[in-house]
């Protein structure tokens, strides 16, 4: 799932720091266990709802197992985990492993409440270039992901077939084929424009696979992916809703017949097959030219190893997350949730697989990290990218000037 973007930790950093500063969590100045065996771990992350909290948890339970230890898991609601994690660290009391959000490790890790993992013997080998930028703060790695997620493009195999569409590649191929799926009750496609970090990822795709770059956000290249966006609108081929859609809403869309088509990600694929008169199928994300390469934002969470003067606990707790991240885990969390291995020797062989997922196998292979250019700058860059979105689809600027209207001049 697109993950919760927490505005709240960029105000509570400095405060963070602070607290942190020459401190450890669990007990503070709690003298080390070190020569005593480690029993227990306590775990926060935000899988809260079922099916995710109970599949997470058989994951959790086997690497328990194999170290010989029990955990305690605390899990809440996603916008309220950075909140939890700076009252936590305010009292000491940060869990012996912490989930977090990929986008949020590094402001994290900037506030010192994080272990290094390459202290801990640990070490990110073979594991996508984009998750490892987003797990990575100052040249350290802070966090490990089992699995990923991004976004691509769905389509009904059923419409597509009756109009005599093919699936597009290329930006003229995919106006073309919403155009043409279009009519009175369907659009063409269905997207997610709303003034949120959400709408702001959906947008990433078309963006990055055109050389747009969030460190430049008033470049041609990526006025021409806004246009993309306002030029399905203005055409009907995308409802003027958009705006306001959600990506749960987007899926709502095509699964009542009314889209052809929708930008979405593998988290939608249980409500999917909960409709199986909806015939499916994904590809990826289409090109403006034909010798681009497909880039799409990566999903996901991370594991990390609050600080904790207890040594002993903290290298169990690195113990438990490298367990986390094994090969075996990788492709069983992969399959049990529609996710991703962040393994790219794992990629091609979960895709065989599990075929439905093949096209988000090839697009994870190249997809990047939001922060892994601006670091905890990201979210000032996702806010004037989703403001500038709003301002081109409502007609308040056109796609050439709704990024400089958006930043401010």
């Amino acid at each position: 799932m697109i993950s919760k973007r927490i505005t709240a930790v960029l105000a509570g950093a400095t405060t963070l720091s602070l607290v942190l500063a020459g401190c450890g969590n669990n007990g503070g100045d709690k003298p080390s266990s070190s020569g005593e065996a480690v029993k227990s771990l306590s775990i926060l992350d935000y899988y809260n709802n079922d099916p995710d909290k109970s599949l997470v948890q058989k994951g959790l339970d086997s690497c328990a197992s194999k170290l010989g230890i029990t955990i305690q898991r605390e899990t809440v609601p996603g916008d309220t985990l950075i909140q939890k994690v700076l009252q936590q660290a305010s009292s000491k009391t940060l869990p012996d492993v912490l989930m977090l959000d990929n986008p949020d490790v590094q402001q994290i890790a900037a506030t010192g409440a994080l272990a290094p993992l390459n202290d801990l013997g640990l070490n990110a080998d073979g594991v996508i270039q984009g998750m490892v930028d987003a797990t990575s703060y100052q040249g350290k790695l802070y966090g490990l992901a089992p699995v990923t997620n991004t976004i691509a493009l769905f389509y009904n195999k059923d419409m597509l077939a009756e109009a005599g569409v093919q699936p597009p590649k290329t930006w003229d191929e995919l106006k073309a084929a919403a155009k043409k799926l279009t009519k009175p009750g369907r659009y063409g496609i269905a997207f997610n424009a709303n003034a949120t970090y959400e709408g702001s990822w959906q947008f990433l795709p078309a963006m990055w696979t055109n050389g747009g770059d969030e460190t430049d956000l008033k470049s041609p290249q990526v006025a021409e992916a806004l246009q993309l966006w306002v030029d399905l609108v203005q055409s009907g081929s995308a409802s003027k809703s958009v705006i306001n859609w959600t990506q749960g809403d987007a899926k709502d869309q095509f699964v009542a017949g009314k889209a052809a088509m929708m930008v979405n990600g593998p988290w939608q694929i249980p409500a999917l097959q909960e409709s199986p008169k909806v015939k499916w199928d994904v590809v990826t994300f289409p090109l403006n030219k034909p010798d681009q390469t497909p880039v799409a934002p990566l999903g996901g969470e991370a594991w990390t190893v609050p600080l904790n003067k207890d040594q002993a606990k903290q290298q169990k707790a690195a113990d438990f997350v490298k367990c986390l991240n094994s090969d075996e885990n990788e492709l069983a969390w992969a399959k049990a949730r529609f996710t991703l291995p962040t393994k790219a020797a794992l990629l091609d062989q979960y895709a065989k697989e599990v075929p439905s997922m093949k096209a988000f196998a090839e697009q994870v292979k190249t997809a990047r990290a939001r922060t892994g250019k601006l670091g905890d700058k990201w979210p000032d860059a996702a806010k004037v990218i989703y403001q500038a979105i709003q301002l081109a689809l409502t007609g308040k600027a056109s796609a050439q000037d709704a990024f400089q209207k958006a930043s401010g001049g």
